[in-house]
Parts: structure tokens; C-alpha cells; sequence
């Protein structure tokens, strides 16, 4: 049994922040900013939005986008790492205000290589011949976590939602994947409730991000760089073959860094981080959308998908684009 894509759909909240939001209150610039992130805007959360908000509507502007009956979905796996509470899930949430009668629910924690991560679990899914239409979406409001002290992070991240179905089909469109994980660098990016080590360190337990970022822009590079060389193996094609790249959005000077030491124009890399900031789960779907309307990504043109972030773990797959123009 094979898998394709056929739909997606996106929602980000209305509240657009511009670069000069923090310049009214920090000691930065949108010139600062731009030239060391490329993020022009992100949009944030109102108090009263949360993460299943965002993906109720990115389902509905699938459905709408696409003409889909979201009622015949019989799973729906939601990717954060901002849930609205521990139980009940956020894709619980989801089947129960989109009112879809007959379908198993799951939330996955994978940071901004969730969306990527379900992806595969609905691929699994529909190979094991237990499933037919899986709703994947991916979903983060990292305002709810940014420390609006720190200069150095919170100018990067935003709030969004992007939604795909993963449907059963003769002909497969989605190929072989990469996976893996360094949990040992788990204390360079994180987020704390309670004030448990990870590993032998400490940690501070207030309930808003914090990294080191040299240290996850490092890593970021070298493992996007070398897995975006596996998957391109694994596959049986080569890197100039492939169309279009579709890489987590976490800062469009590490996109640069990456395609020029690979020796890729940057025009195939579809990125999200200079209009919607880091959105995490939501990056890739974001980026995915805003290729197809903007008229580059074509029916059946050769894609890549490769998320990483928190708990240091990445996820790839190579397919097939067949979701077509709106």
C-alpha cells in the first residue's frame, strides 16, 4: 500500500509582530535582526488562543483550500511541544471540535521535527494497512514560552499551524526517510515545568525556553547538511535532482550557511522564517504552502522535507509534491 499528499492547509494568529516591536523595549534593531535571522515579522497568540485553536483552523483551511470531508480522517496525529494541557491532547481536542467520529488520536513531542515525525508515523500507519486518512499537523505558540528578556531568542520565534492529510494510495508518493537523535545535548534546548536535571545538569524549571545557541546553531548546520546528503542517497538520487527543499525554518542565515556549502541555489530552498519567525512544528507545512501559492512547487516535482530541533533529533523524507495549486 502506498501514501500520498494530496492537501494542506495553514492558520497563524492575527497579531503581526514587526522587528521594530522589540526595538521599542531592547537594545537590538531591525538591522540587527534581519542581517543575522533574515526574520522580517512573525505573529504571535492572543492570551485567549492556543495551540488547538491554531490547528482546528489549519484543518479547516485545508478542507476549505481542498474541498476535503475531514469526517472520513481515521487518525489525527498532532506535533507540539506547546500543548494546551498534558491531557487532554491537543489531537484529541482537534477530533472533537472538527467533530470527526471515527478516529484515533495522538500528540507526538518532536519540536520543529514533529511535523516531519508524523509524517512518517502516518506513512507506517497506512503501510501497516490499519489506517487510510491521517490528519498530520504541526503546531507551536512559542510566544507562550519566549523569554522577552533575552535578546537573543525571543526576536526568532512565532505561532502558527500547518495541517496535511496522509491518505492511502495505488501509487506511493512518499519514499524512504532519516531519523535520529543526540539526547545528550538535551540541556542546550529546552523548556522546564518542574525542576528535574537532564542528564547530570541542572536546569532552570520557569517554564520558558531556553538554549544555547551557538551550540544548537552548530549542530543544526552539520545535521541538516549531512542528512540532507543521506536522504538524497537513501533515495537513489542526487541533490541536483531534487526541485525543491523544504527544511525547518529556524534562521534563514543557517539555510545560507547550508545550500552554499552544499552548493545549492538558494533558490529551491523553501523557507517560512522571514515572514512567520521560527514556528517550529508549524515551519515546514508554512513553507510547503507559501511554495505552492507562490507558484514555484509543481505537481509531481521532487521534494524534501528534513526537521531538527529540541531533544537534538531530526527526521527526513523524500517525496513526490501532488498537492496541487489552490
Amino acid at each position: 500500500m502506498g501514501a500520498t499528499i494530496k492537501s494542506i492547509g495553514i492558520y497563524h494568529p492575527e497579531k503581526e509582530i514587526f522587528n521594530s516591536y522589540f526595538e521599542s523595549y531592547l537594545d537590538t534593531s531591525d538591522q540587527w535582526i534581519k542581517e543575522r535571522t533574515g526574520i522580517e515579522r512573525r505573529f504571535h497568540v492572543s492570551e485567549k488562543e492556543f495551540t488547538s485553536d491554531m490547528c482546528v483552523k489549519a484543518a479547516q483551511n485545508l478542507s476549505d483550500n481542498y474541498n476535503r470531508d475531514l469526517t472520513e480522517i481515521d487518525f489525527i496525529i498532532v506535533a507540539t511541544t506547546t500543548p494546551d494541557q498534558f491531557i487532554p491532547s491537543v489531537a484529541s481536542q482537534v477530533q472533537s471540535r472538527l467533530k470527526i467520529p471515527n478516529a484515533g488520536t495522538m500528540d507526538i513531542s518532536a519540536a520543529c521535527a514533529g511535523f516531519v515525525s508524523g509524517i512518517i508515523l502516518a506513512k507506517g500507519l497506512i503501510a501497516a494497512k490499519t489506517h487510510q486518512k491521517i490528519l498530520v499537523i504541526g503546531a507551536d505558540e512559542l510566544s507562550k514560552v519566549t523569554d522577552f528578556t533575552d535578546r537573543n531568542s525571543c526576536i526568532l520565534f512565532g505561532d502558527g499551524a500547518g495541517a496535511v492529510i496522509v491518505e492511502a494510495s495505488e501509487e506511493n508518493h512518499l519514499f524512504n526517510v532519516i531519523t535520529g537523535t543526540n539526547g545528550d545535548y538535551g540541556k542546550d534546548l529546552y523548556v522546564s515545568y518542574q525542576d528535574a536535571p537532564i542528564g547530570n545538569t541542572d536546569i532552570i524549571a520557569n517554564s520558558k525556553l531556553h538554549q544555547n545557541g551557538r551550540m544548537v546553531y552548530k549542530w543544526a548546520v552539520q545535521t541538516l547538511t549531512k542528512g540532507l546528503k543521506v536522504l538524497a542517497e537513501k533515495n537513489n538520487v542526487t541533490l541536483e535532482e531534487i526541485d525543491y527543499f523544504a527544511p525547518h525554518s529556524a534562521n534563514y542565515r543557517m539555510l545560507e550557511a547550508v545550500f552554499k556549502g552544499l552548493n545549492i541555489s538558494m533558490e529551491k530552498c523553501l523557507d517560512s522564517v522571514r515572514s512567520y519567525g521560527n514556528t517550529s512544528a508549524a515551519s515546514i507545512p508554512f513553507a510547503w504552502y507559501t511554495g505552492i501559492r507562490e507558484g514555484k512547487l509543481k505537481l509531481n516535482d521532487k521534494l524534501i522535507l528534513v526537521g531538527f530541533g529540541g531533544g537534538f533529533n531530526y527526521s527526513g523524507i523524500y517525496l513526490l509534491n501532488r498537492i496541487e495549486a489552490m
